[in-house]
């Protein structure tokens, strides 16, 4: 994100702790906060400016202006390219972006057509999301991308259909937990097509590997600061077992966010069904689905987020003997994980 920015001083890779679970919560909250989307060209030409000056020592310590600028460069540019995010497709968005298809998938009633048409949409997204945010050092083909999309595409469209034609065949069940059951298809249908998706969407980087960073101390970074050389550290190569790492880390996190998201909000439903409230408003089923997916979405991608760090570090020996002589601080070895 900063990395591309002109400057030879390192940027803080956060105002919070992220070696802690909350730390890195907070961090995500920031990353995905939806009003940096408001922010402009020229904002976002504010931010670098800021940064930049501050990479090139300009300022002594980081301010809460420097703070909110690296804030928006860090939800807005992707950490490999330094290039600007497609907005519907970054973190900051997320929750946005996501609540149509989630409204429309966990919608009641849907028939088969509708129940294909959402999966559909919703793998489409994820795809955007998975294909924008994954680690560029390893990119994926077009033909690769469009295969990884129909087998997606496929996955979640036949889970979805044929557990809902399986449902209403169990008949040694109540016709309430029938009802909750087929509230839940669709996330037996998200998390098992995601998986796959990410796995998919980011193959690629598990046959080549992906670009491995020496953690450098505070004391080398000084030193390459005084020489007026670029703190940043140049890459080691590739790994496999990196890649391998970063990817079901982040198909893990994809099951973290979608379970509350897609669980939650249904079977909530189900019991506010049977008010009489909502029983006399009928129309405001749809708006009150809608309000019960924004607001746990809102609280469930941070947490998400946060179980794995973006910036890993591992010990060289654990990956490939090639890099076990080559770690950085304490023989750590660090890279992008993607989100």
């Amino acid at each position: 994100m900063s990395a591309s920015l002109p400057g030879s001083r390192d940027l803080p890779a956060s105002q919070y702790d992220l070696s802690t679970y909350w730390g890195r919560v907070r961090h995500a909250a920031d990353l995905s906060d939806p009003r940096t989307l408001f922010t402009s060209s020229h904002g976002l030409e504010n931010a670098k400016g800021l940064v930049a000056a501050y990479k090139q020592g300009k300022f002594s310590q980081m301010t809460p202006d420097l703070w909110t600028a690296k804030k928006v460069i860090d939800s807005t540019l992707h950490p490999d390219t330094g290039e600007p995010v497609f907005l519907p497709f970054r973190m900051s968005c997320y929750v946005l972006s996501n609540l149509v298809v989630t409204a429309g998938m966990l919608a009641p009633g849907l028939g088969t057509v509708g129940t294909i048409g959402w999966q559909w949409a919703n793998q489409s997204l994820n795809v955007a999301i998975n294909n924008a945010n994954a680690n560029k050092s390893t990119p994926l083909s077009t033909s690769q991308i469009v295969q990884s999309y129909f087998l997606a595409v496929g996955a979640s469209c036949g889970v979805a259909v044929g557990l809902n034609s399986i449902v209403p065949r169990l008949k040694r069940i109540s016709p309430a937990t029938r009802t909750t059951l087929s509230r839940l298809v669709p996330f037996a249908a998200v998390v098992s097509a995601g998986v796959l998706n990410v796995f998919l969407m980011r193959g690629e980087e598990i046959r080549r590997g992906i670009d491995v960073y020496p953690v450098l101390s505070e004391e080398e970074k000084a030193k390459l600061e005084q020489a007026g050389e670029d703190s940043t550290p140049k890459s080691l190569g590739k790994s496999k077992t990196a890649a391998k790492l970063a990817v079901g880390e982040t198909a893990l996190s994809r099951v973290i966010n979608a379970t509350p998201i897609m669980v939650l909000p249904p079977l909530l439903l189900v019991r506010m069904q049977r008010m009489e409230w909502l029983k006399q408003r009928p129309r405001m089923v749809t708006p009150v689905n809608l309000g019960l997916i924004l607001t746990t979405s809102l609280f469930a991608l941070p947490l998400a987020l946060a179980v794995f760090p973006q910036r890993e570090a591992v010990s060289a020996k654990k990956l490939e003997k090639e890099f076990w002589d080559k770690g950085g601080k304490t023989g750590m070895i660090e890279f992008n994980r993607g989100i």
